[in-house]
């Protein structure tokens, strides 16, 4: 490809995805294409011969727009919001076409130093004190294995630089909430500790982590001489947003010297809200938080920002000093290779550079703000609907919500059959396309979870999808009770 047909089709990529954003409301929310379909409509072999670069941009659409469920959709209410502001997708645009890797500062220094700059931005932004250093890995995922990896290595002085976890005597516990994220337990396996070392500490009635119970397990394990590692503490859980309560945890790890991780990966861009930071109040006296800027924030994917409060250590556990990237100004610079374990790094930081930038912060709270407002106004809602309920606190922008309905005779679907109730009419909404729901298991039973945050979701859509999902729960239940009534 020349630079001239780099130019021409460039143009019409960024066109095609104009255009595409533009078209969203019109279009599905969730993709209806059966399992194989996708991969049936592809040459099984690759070609021999170069292709018309026009038609693969055509293939775009014929094969890759219909399956997709669309995450950037104003009715997306599934999982997290995943947002790609447009000046983030230029910042990605520009990182990827320039090219570069940052293996050590001296390999771009630009990107070390524009990196270094936008994190302390976003530290600023969420009201953390100076004290804390952040750097940009990819996912939460990779940020709480890191956590994880730092926490081992300090509990055990450094065990990786002798036989590692093996020459242990005591073993090592991790503490988390039933309600913890699934990567902090991937993330202990990863590490090495075991899963029958994660230790879940029971919830209280708003699906927090209970201090009182964490308190009774570490000392449990400190009198059979086990060695309490880390803490997660989880701000904004994925099922309910559930919000651990950090202050009394933190005291609980300088008691004990045990690392306390708090996972914010979602519910961390609330607080560049002021009236958002009780949620994590006691931050400050954490070891580690993680944030991703890919979510509500508005960068495109993948940017997680990892926080520490002490460098030092993090580098002294992922240090690696080859002779081919040292260079003389080592000791005047930042190496990212030595903050995370990949040595290559992506120019991720431009994409949040560009998002700051073009939104502002008062942008980005504006935003974040409506989504606020516009779940608290679907919880009012669906709480003064009969036959609808709340299940768990709207701290944020997640309304959890089930339709238990009753028939004339009283008789009301419980247990398996309300279960399979609620995962029909969700399953129905998403099918119909009207809207993108997702369920999850609160308590043992299945809710559904209405996820607000889409760069484009404004009070009209939220009032769309609470139609479409009263419509399809009320037709369902009407089979379901019959179906009772007949078994009666």
């Amino acid at each position: 490809m020349t630079p001239e047909e780099f130019r021409r089709y460039g143009h019409q990529l960024i066109d095609w995805l104009a255009d595409y954003h533009e078209s969203l409301a019109k279009r599905p929310v969730m993709a209806r294409t059966r399992p194989g379909e996708v991969r049936d409509a592809l040459p099984a072999a690759p070609p021999d011969e170069p292709e018309d670069f026009g038609d693969v941009i055509a293939d775009l659409d014929r094969v890759v727009l219909p399956g997709l469920s669309l995450w950037q959709h104003p009715r997306f209410f599934g999982y997290f919001p995943a947002n790609a502001l447009p000046a983030g997708i230029l910042g990605d645009l520009v990182s990827t076409g320039l090219g570069v890797i940052g293996l050590s500062w001296q390999s771009s220094p630009a990107v070390t130093e524009v990196e270094e700059v936008v994190t302390d931005w976003l530290r600023q932004m969420l009201g953390l004190s100076p004290a804390w250093s952040g750097v940009i890995q990819d996912t939460a995922s990779t940020s709480t294995l890191v956590a994880l990896i730092c926490a081992r290595e300090r509990a055990t002085n450094y065990a990786l630089s002798r036989g590692g976890l093996q020459g242990e005597t005591r073993k090592p516990r991790i503490y988390v909430s039933e309600h913890a994220h699934s990567s902090v337990d991937k993330a202990a396996l990863l590490a090495g500790f075991g899963r029958d070392n994660l230790r879940l500490v029971p919830f209280d009635a708003k699906y927090a982590m209970r201090a009182d119970a964490l308190t009774e397990m570490v000392a449990e394990d400190v009198a059979n001489g086990d060695l309490p590692c880390a803490i997660v503490a989880t701000v904004g859980t994925t099922a309910t947003t559930a919000i651990d309560p950090i202050a009394p945890m933190a005291e609980i790890a300088r008691r004990h010297g045990i690392w306390l991780h708090v996972d914010a990966a979602m519910a961390g861009s609330a607080m560049i809200l002021p009236e958002c930071r009780w949620m994590w109040e006691g931050v400050e006296r954490a070891d580690s938080l993680v944030i991703n800027a890919h979510k509500w924030l508005g960068a495109p994917f993948d940017c997680s920002v990892y926080y520490v409060r002490d460098p030092e250590h993090l580098m002294r556990v992922m240090s690696t000093n080859p002779s081919f990237l040292q260079s003389s100004v080592d000791g005047q610079v930042k190496n990212l290779r030595d903050w995370g374990i990949p040595l290559g790094r992506r120019f991720r930081a431009l994409k949040l550079w560009f998002v700051i930038r073009e939104q502002g912060v008062s942008g980005l709270q504006k935003r974040l703000r409506r989504d606020m407002a516009n779940a608290r106004k679907l919880a009012e809602q669906v709480a003064a609907t009969p036959h609808w309920r709340v299940v768990a606190s709207v701290h944020l922008q997640t309304v959890c919500v089930r339709h238990e309905p009753a028939a004339p005779d009283g008789s009301v679907l419980d247990g398996e059959a309300l279960d399979a109730h609620t995962t029909a009419w969700v399953e129905a909404v998403n099918r119909s396309g009207a809207a993108y729901l997702t369920p999850a298991v609160v308590d043992g039973r299945w809710v559904v979870r209405v996820s607000v945050g889409a760069l484009s979701t404004e009070t009209s859509d939220v009032a769309t999808v609470w139609a479409a999902m009263q419509a399809a729960a009320e037709d369902l239940a009407a089979g379901d009770l019959a179906a009772i009534g007949r078994k009666a």
